[in-house]
């Protein structure tokens, strides 16, 4: 009896620690640009609705954590989409979407499969029909400790690019200005940003763009755990 008590409990161990090494527990910081502006006023928003933003790029940089069990320290991943119409209007529907993810070519095929696999969870339904899976260095860098201040810059190879600084008060144009459309993904923080660099010449969606100076995206961070 003591050694089946004995067996149960080492049993009992062994599942709990193959738990705890498992767990999802990831943070990082987090990229869009998109082509209409999120934060705006309703006179800006309401010309641009129907007619732009379903165009958009984002991206994840893991600081810290593991995904199913794969360590991605250090490690990068970009998702690029195409939408049937305006991302985030609540009027609209966006769907089919259409999208590529971009993999650091950096990873173990192991961390590449987890990479895709973590965008895909962080993106939803939006990253669900993937065209293109492609593997470009990636550099996901921002300037300055302030998240309201920061100089982000995003980089996939030569396929995307997004470059972002802080808004500032000569970005008021109609003096009403709101975060309009929240981000494309779940975050712990986010704040808009004006993006100097917007772009995508890569395969898979049939279109290429380049939507530089608009006050179109966002910087934040995340904490995923599960």
């Amino acid at each position: 009896m003591k050694r089946l008590v004995l067996s149960l409990c080492l049993a009992g161990s062994t599942m709990m620690a193959a738990s705890l090494h498992n767990r999802t527990q990831l943070k990082g910081e987090y990229m869009e640009a998109r082509t209409a502006d999120v934060y705006t006023g309703p006179c800006y928003a309401n010309s641009e609705v129907d007619l732009v933003g379903n165009l958009a790029v984002f991206g994840w940089r893991v600081n810290q954590g593991m995904w199913q069990g794969v360590p991605l320290d250090g490690l990068s991943v970009v998702g690029v989409v195409k939408a049937n119409n305006t991302l985030g209007d609540v009027n609209g529907n966006a769907y089919p979407v259409k999208s590529v993810i971009i993999v650091d070519e950096k990873a173990t095929p192991e961390q590449r499969l987890a990479l895709k696999s973590f965008a895909q969870r962080m993106g939803g339904d939006l990253l669900q029909d993937v065209t293109q899976v492609d593997y470009q260095p990636i550099e996901f860098t921002f300037e300055g400790n302030d998240l309201h201040s920061r100089v982000g810059k995003l980089s996939a190879g030569t396929l995307a690019q997004i470059r972002t600084r802080a808004l500032n008060p000569g970005d008021n144009h109609c003096s009403n200005e709101v975060t309009w459309y929240p981000p494309l993904t779940k975050l712990d923080h986010a704040m808009p940003a004006f993006a100097l660099a917007n772009s995508y010449s890569g395969k898979g969606l049939n279109t290429t763009w380049s939507n530089p100076d608009k006050r179109s995206a966002f910087v934040g961070s995340f904490h995923l755990s599960e």
